[in-house]
């Protein structure tokens, strides 16, 4: 099967650059448009109705969530291109989305494709971006919706509901305002980076904790937190020193 893409990029040189590794890499693929902006890249869209879109995040008059925001049907798979590791990028990682970061790396891009293939009859990457454009237009962090893959598919949870994390070999045990819980198929220490910006505090190698919902400290070497659901977490004595700092400035 070929998939149809377009390219929205502002730089010409990057255009180019990208058309020539998909006709030398990723012969699968008909490129059906280039665009260098939102306006000239929405009507690309209405036209072609691609499979896939590659996306420049920053580009004038307007960047590449602004031309998400405005698309009525999002029935394409996205990959996000960015020189830029910023917000954009955490809300990209939060939902599950692809991306590539400049200048573009071959064997990345050949990856990003081979993924947007599979998942191409699969409607939940489809939910992923629109879970990633309401999470950018958010301003309150805690708002923010998660793509959380699991064994039987993937959960979207509300980042504000969760109340711990637990490290389990390569997964991790999530822990939710509800009394539920979650097996999901990735380790600890990529939520403690995903997760940082959000009120999280890896507080011992086998735990992340949400601090909205501690109850109360018990000192000791490193110490003990109780969370709302009454779970008894060990801080371990290496990271007592992070976890008082971050209640700090409560009164």
């Amino acid at each position: 099967m070929s998939l149809k893409v377009i390219i929205v990029e502002d730089e010409q040189s990057s255009r180019e650059i990208l058309k020539g590794y998909l006709e030398r890499y990723c012969p699968d693929i008909t490129l059906v448009g280039m665009a260098d902006s939102v306006k000239p890249a929405l009507e690309l869209i209405r036209i072609h109705k691609p499979n896939l879109v590659f996306l420049d995040i920053e580009m004038p008059f307007g960047n590449g969530f602004d031309l998400l925001d405005q698309v009525q049907e999002i029935n394409f798979e996205i990959v996000f291109t960015t020189a830029f590791s910023n917000y954009a990028l955490q809300a990209i990682q939060v939902s599950a989305s692809h991306y590539l970061l400049k200048p573009i790396n071959i064997d990345e891009l050949i990856q990003a494709v081979e993924q947007v293939k599979l998942n191409l009859d699969r409607e939940s990457q489809y939910l992923n971006t629109k879970i990633l454009v309401e999470n950018v237009k958010l301003e309150n962090h805690q708002l923010h919706k998660i793509v959380l893959p699991t064994l039987e598919g993937f959960e979207v949870a509300s980042v504000k509901d969760i109340i711990h994390c637990k490290a389990d070999d390569n997964f991790t045990c999530f822990f939710f305002a509800d009394g539920s819980k979650k097996m999901i198929c990735r380790n600890l220490k990529y939520y403690q980076e995903l997760l940082s910006d959000f009120d999280f505090i890896r507080v011992h190698k086998s735990h992340l904790i949400n601090k909205n919902f501690v109850l109360r400290y018990r000192k000791g070497k490193g110490g003990t937190v109780v969370m709302s659901n009454g779970n008894e977490i060990e801080v371990s004595a290496s990271r007592k020193k992070e976890f008082l700092e971050a209640f700090a400035g409560l009164k």
